[in-house]
């Protein structure tokens, strides 16, 4: 019976392996579509923006409409702190608003800047580590965003110590929690960039210096005299974010380029 079966199968002949017969097994996933662009994501600009200026309004705006009025300190007198919320609800629930929409693109940048930077070619954790630091300042703003809007209910202001407790993670949660990892992302950015050349020197180095001032901003939460640190931190990493949408190209140049089209199309 063997010898009738080897002579069947020298007749018909080996089982084909092509795409024409025979069940085949996929060693690997099929590759990319020839001629596909790799996905950026956003440009990077218009999100830094976004996020930027809804922050700024947001602390600006309560002002205007407030006649004035400025956002107590949680350091300030307990009666001037109640008395503030108690007398600028609607102010607040602007300001917490505009935070918490502030907190969105932020997000985004922190994921699109990381992307990009793989594109680049960056294949250290420092992209890792500013996605990280974006996601925990964005989440730590859209939590001051929401205990500040809980100091707008009614329920909430007829209690001198609701207040003061929800003021004072307002305050912790947008100042330090917020400043801190927002300079894990600057540095997760300025690191690469200056290592691979990505971004002019001088604007690494700034965006070193000014991550090396949020990370020391970390003990204002026990030395409040250091929460000086915190505005100081702040406003140049918003600065130096949205230079950086704008400085960081979107591939590297080939050899013989110039550094001149950075930033020129985004």
């Amino acid at each position: 019976m063997n010898e009738n079966a080897s002579d069947t199968r020298s007749a018909v002949g080996p089982r084909p392996s092509g795409p024409s017969g025979g069940v085949q097994t996929l060693d690997r996933a099929p590759g990319p579509v020839a001629g596909r662009r790799p996905q950026d994501g956003p440009p990077l600009p218009p999100v830094a923006i976004a996020a930027v200026a809804l922050f700024m309004a947001s602390l600006v705006l309560p002002i205007v409409l407030g006649g004035g009025a400025v956002y107590p300190s949680p350091f300030a007198p307990a009666e001037e702190i109640v008395a503030y919320f108690r007398d600028h609800s609607d102010q607040v629930l602007v300001a917490s608003l505009l935070q918490f929409a502030a907190s969105l693109p932020l997000a985004v940048f922190a994921a699109v800047v990381s992307v990009r930077l793989g594109r680049l070619g960056v294949q250290a954790p420092g992209p890792r580590i500013g996605f990280g630091g974006g996601v925990l300042a964005a989440a730590a703003l859209a939590m001051s965003a929401g205990f500040s809007w809980a100091l707008t209910r009614p329920e909430i202001l007829a209690h001198d110590e609701l207040i003061r407790l929800l003021h004072d993670l307002a305050f912790v949660t947008g100042g330090a929690g917020f400043v801190v990892p927002l300079g894990l992302l600057v540095a997760g950015i300025a690191v690469p960039g200056l290592l691979a050349r990505l971004l002019p020197r001088w604007h690494a180095w700034a965006g070193l210096v000014i991550a090396a001032v949020a990370m020391v901003a970390t003990l204002s939460v026990a030395l409040p005299g250091l929460s000086i640190l915190l505005p100081i931190a702040r406003f140049p990493a918003f600065a130096w974010i949205v230079s950086a949408a704008f400085l960081l190209p979107r591939r590297r140049a080939r050899r013989g380029e110039t550094t001149a089209n950075q930033g020129s199309s985004r």
